[in-house]
């Protein structure tokens, strides 16, 4: 069990560091949907859209392997 703990630990770390490249090169966040908001200097990013594309292409490749 604790092998699967740190391989989601760093399958979500190095998603979260790519995250940037995926969004320019991807166009993923700029789906409708996909919300971004400015609140005191800092801006919101809720990729609602792009989170269901990505957990649908995932369940895909499950069921595949």
């Amino acid at each position: 069990m604790l092998k699967w703990l740190l391989t989601l630990c760093l399958a979500i770390m190095i998603l979260g560091l790519m995250a940037p490249w995926f969004r320019q090169r991807f166009g993923l966040g700029r789906l409708p949907g996909d919300f971004s908001c400015r609140y005191r200097g800092r801006d919101y990013f809720f990729p609602f859209t792009s989170t269901l594309l990505f957990s649908l292409l995932l369940l895909l490749v499950s069921h595949w392997l």
